[in-house]
């Protein structure tokens, strides 16, 4: 009802009134100064309160028709009790005064005339004000919701991938152990030391390409004892890039992929090379392997790395890229391309 603006409006607009009628006005200027100021102060007040009272309207009469006849009633109102109480003690009243009677007309009729276009247009004003409002909340929430859902289905992504990583690691285990590998109880010891680190960041929803790294390198090298003989690997890293943000097990997921349906069916094994460089605002990661190639591994590429495909879209809003290419004579170079931010930035 007092809001700072709506006040300084009503000041103005009386004041200009005031101000424009005093060179023709019988009476001082500070005395019809205190005329209009008043009777604009008291529209705003019937203006503010009808806002708020009745709390409840009845359905033939709009809220807005009462505020703007308010309005027109308080002005010759407010500019009658003016005139009685601005009388001096011992004068006749203002209506046995022609001079202060035709004051009186004057300035109820301008009121009555500009104080009701001034209600509408702060009506106006108010709706607009209200329309933005609600539209910038509902685009507040619609924003709100879309991220909720971006999140949750990020999460159901990551969901995925644990299992499925987890499984094809367990499965490598029990290969040793149904071989009877003395390095079978070595190997397992170094996956619970290696899952211990892991399997807290599945929940995670970004970390960083150092600590990927780390899991990677832990990752080759338990592969490695495996299969000693037919696993070779080489992390050529940009240290410039470790502390990068990526979704957790983008790089994981590259390196299982190669190993499990590149290097694991070649009688002769193969070398993976991981390549992590940053170029200006984008992060190159190359995860490539001389294994069978894309033609005998073809059917191995879809969960893994579908799914890695959506969670990058998801996670950089469309603005990442992976890209599965044969190499030669064989092999596959899996490439995955996004924004580099700082972690924590």
């Amino acid at each position: 009802m007092l809001g700072w603006k709506r006040l300084l409006f009503t000041l103005g607009i009386s004041g200009a009134l005031g101000l424009l009628l005093a060179p023709s006005w019988l009476s001082s200027t500070p005395t019809l100064l205190l005329k209009t100021v008043g009777a604009g102060l008291a529209a705003m007040l019937t203006f503010g309160s009808f806002e708020q009272w009745p709390a409840r309207m009845p359905r033939w009469l709009a809220r807005w028709v009462l505020q703007v006849l308010g309005v027109a009633v308080a002005v010759p109102l407010a500019t009658w009790l003016l005139y009685v109480y601005t009388t001096p003690a011992g004068a006749p009243s203002f209506w046995h005064d022609e001079d202060r009677l035709r004051g009186f007309f004057t300035l109820s009729f301008l009121g009555i005339l500009l104080a009701p276009w001034a209600a509408l247009g702060a009506l106006v004003r108010q709706k607009e004000a209200l329309a933005r409002h609600q539209a910038l909340a509902f685009d507040l929430e619609r924003s709100e919701l879309e991220r909720q859902a971006l999140d949750a289905r990020l999460h159901l992504l990551q969901a995925q991938v644990a299992p499925h990583f987890l499984f094809n690691t367990l499965a490598n285990v029990q290969v040793l152990v149904d071989e009877g590998s003395p390095q079978a109880s070595a190997v397992l010891r170094n996956l619970i030391a290696y899952l211990r680190a892991a399997v807290p960041r599945l929940n995670e929803s970004v970390t960083t390409l150092g600590e990927e790294l780390e899991l990677v390198k832990a990752y080759l090298e338990l592969m490695h004892m495996r299969i000693p003989d037919r696993l070779q690997f080489a992390l050529h890293v940009d240290d410039a890039a470790r502390s990068l943000r990526c979704p957790p097990l983008t790089l994981l997921t590259l390196v299982e992929n190669a190993v499990r349906h590149g290097i694991d069916p070649s009688e002769e094994g193969g070398r993976i090379d991981i390549h992590v460089q940053r170029r200006g605002d984008r992060c190159v990661v190359r995860v490539s392997d001389t294994g069978v190639g894309l033609q005998s591994s073809s059917k191995g590429l879809g969960t893994g790395l579908t799914t890695l495909r959506e969670r990058l879209t998801l996670a950089f809003a469309g603005d990442a890229r992976l890209s599965i290419n044969a190499q030669h004579p064989h092999g596959v170079s899996a490439e995955v391309e996004f924004p580099a931010r700082e972690a924590g930035g």
